[in-house]
């Protein structure tokens, strides 16, 4: 798991005390690429003090595999969370906020999403208003219930600069919301409501980058490849297991330069 120990090891800047990112939370964490995340961070032993996997319905039947992955590795807290009901996003902040206390939270992904598909002519108003209050009001919501816990984090790191040891949040967002890439994947794949729902997600974390710079804590974007899950489908290029290798390998490698940027899981910048 060397890709995890990039991410949850020292830096020059840190000391012994803060060589790992204590407290995690993935948002979407029953599956695909949220859950392989859950699973690559728990099974380095030691790295992660307490992970936060949320998910809308705990107890359902699409959280199975969570329920029994948190079974073998108590560093798991599952916590009810749906990203499109700012109620229980709130409720979701006040159970972490128990459980980290003077510590805060290290690290937020921003994992939860839908993919719609439709071209213009096709795609309804209300396929559209559903993709922005998952991709893009959601993240947003998240980001600002959690953002007390990020700045305890912050504070209490002894970490210069930033860092995903130290306070950030990591987005996940699409190539397809890349304006410039349109022209040449459109026509393989519309899904309208998708790209510009990313979009805008990837306009509120560079928003939020330039907001929350002087407080030390990381915003970025990252495109996580095209990967085998409901979402990419069968035909994709990568599973799910090399894309979050990857990611967690790019996040060992953030830093202040990263901040509002947008990479995929190889580190590669990715167009706007």
């Amino acid at each position: 798991m060397d890709a995890l120990r990039s991410v949850f090891s020292s830096t020059p800047a840190a000391s012994a005390e803060n060589k790992m990112a204590s407290n995690v939370l993935i948002t979407g964490a029953n599956r695909g690429i949220g859950l392989e995340m859950v699973r690559q961070m728990v099974e380095d032993k030691g790295r992660v003090k307490k992970l936060f996997a949320c998910c809308r319905d705990p107890n359902g039947p699409n959280a199975e595999a969570l329920q029994d992955l948190a079974k073998e590795h108590p560093d798991i807290i599952i916590v009810t969370m749906d990203v499109n009901n700012l109620e229980s996003i709130k409720e979701a902040a006040k159970v972490v906020g128990l459980k980290v206390g003077e510590e805060g939270l290290n690290l937020l992904v921003n994992n939860a999403g839908i993919g719609l598909e439709g071209s213009i002519q096709e795609t309804t108003s209300k396929q559209m208003l559903d993709s922005f209050e998952t991709n893009v009001l959601g993240p947003m919501n998240v980001i600002k219930e959690f953002l007390p816990l990020l700045r305890v984090a912050a504070k209490a790191s002894k970490i210069s600069g930033m860092s995903c040891n130290k306070a950030a949040v990591i987005n996940m967002s699409s190539m397809e919301a890349s304006m410039d890439i349109t022209k040449y994947t459109y026509s393989e794949a519309a899904v309208v409501p998708f790209r510009v729902s990313k979009a805008a997600l990837n306009m509120v974390a560079v928003c939020a980058s330039e907001e929350l710079k002087k407080e030390k804590i990381l915003i970025t974007l990252m495109h996580p490849g095209w990967v085998r899950t409901d979402t990419g489908g069968v035909d994709a290029e990568i599973d799910v297991k090399v894309s979050v290798k990857g990611i967690l390998k790019v996040m060992g490698t953030m830093g202040e330069k990263q901040t509002g940027m947008f990479l995929d899981y190889q580190g590669k910048t990715q167009p706007w």
